[in-house]
């Protein structure tokens, strides 16, 4: 019996401190190869993504891994960005202030890298996009042939027959870069998105916190350094006593889907007025008399159920090792 062999992963990411307990999660994780990181604004602005990513790697003592540095801008240019500085931390990270890395990103963009590992490894990656889809929609943009190259797409994204939690209409992911979000959505890959209806089912509680506070694990301690503002923004914002696992959700559906349950269907995005950033989702229950902007679109897979306490019990035995 030959090793199985394991899934090559890229993470699209934003950190942020679920992306730092998703990456820290991801690199424990036995199924999978992390081939690369790559960063995008959404949590912080881009520069700060990538120093987080390099720092990141860095604690994990896996500075082997690559990290390319992603768009600063929107897939149309736009520079004013949404950046949730008030639920991570100025810094990203809890406002930790880490001192800065010493490893650098590599000189490829995150668009050429991803375009290049899909050529390279045709139909064996799949990309865990935790942040915009800025790059992947770029990505799409340098090479017409990636959505078929690349394995499969898990995103964090959307908002499905539940509020967002922007604004009623819409989740900040898909807010940050809806045009993105719209090419990826439509592009024809292989996708699976997980959007808040399904992560916030997933809950990381103050009892699992003390869990962590008694791990002597490095990484254990690191991650209940930053957790604190974190904790703090979700008892100010939702009044409740833990924080939602958006990240480690995802990623965790790309090793194991089984952990979830999903419907399909054509899913497009709202590019402006008061409901931007809605991912609509067409069920094909019925046929319109009319050709609609969901007609004849490829289909995506949209997560609707978790097995919370599985994926509970999966971060934390990771994280506790």
């Amino acid at each position: 019996m030959g090793e199985v062999e394991r899934k090559k992963i890229i993470i699209d990411t934003d950190p942020g401190v679920d992306d730092a307990m998703a990456i820290f999660i991801a690199l424990r994780s036995p199924e999978v190869e992390v081939i690369g990181l790559t960063t995008i604004y959404g949590n912080v602005y881009t520069t700060l993504a990538t120093r987080n990513a390099l720092h990141l790697l860095e604690v994990a003592e896996r500075t082997d891994i690559p990290v390319a540095e992603g768009s600063h801008v929107t897939l149309m240019k736009a520079t004013k960005l949404r950046i949730a500085e008030f639920v991570h931390g100025t810094d990203g990270l809890g406002n930790q202030y880490f001192p800065p890395p010493t490893g650098k990103a590599i000189d490829q963009s995150a668009a050429a890298f991803l375009v290049d590992k899909s050529n390279q490894y045709p139909g064996k990656i799949t990309v865990v996009a935790l942040g915009p889809l800025t790059n992947i929609a770029m990505a799409i943009e340098l090479d017409p042939t990636f959505p078929e190259k690349i394995g499969q797409i898990v995103i964090l994204g959307g908002a499905f027959f539940v509020n967002g939690n922007v604004n009623p209409a819409a989740e900040a992911n898909i807010f940050g870069d809806p045009d993105a979000a719209d090419v990826v959505f439509t592009s024809g890959a292989d996708i699976l998105t997980v959007g808040i209806n399904v992560t916030h089912q997933v809950l990381f509680t103050d009892a699992d916190l003390d869990k962590l506070a008694q791990c002597r694990g490095k990484i254990a301690q690191y991650l209940c350094k930053i957790l604190g503002v974190y904790f703090s923004y979700h008892h100010d914002a939702y009044s409740i006593k833990g924080v939602f696992l958006h990240d480690p959700t995802t990623f965790l559906a790309a090793v194991n889907p089984s952990l979830l349950t999903y419907t399909e269907g054509v899913v497009r995005v709202q590019k402006c007025g008061i409901t931007r950033g809605l991912t609509m989702f067409d069920d094909a229950k019925k046929r319109y008399g009319e050709i609609s902007e969901w007609y004849d679109k490829p289909k995506v897979k949209v997560a609707v159920t978790v097995d919370a306490p599985e994926v509970m019990k999966m971060v934390m035995d990771r994280l506790l090792e």
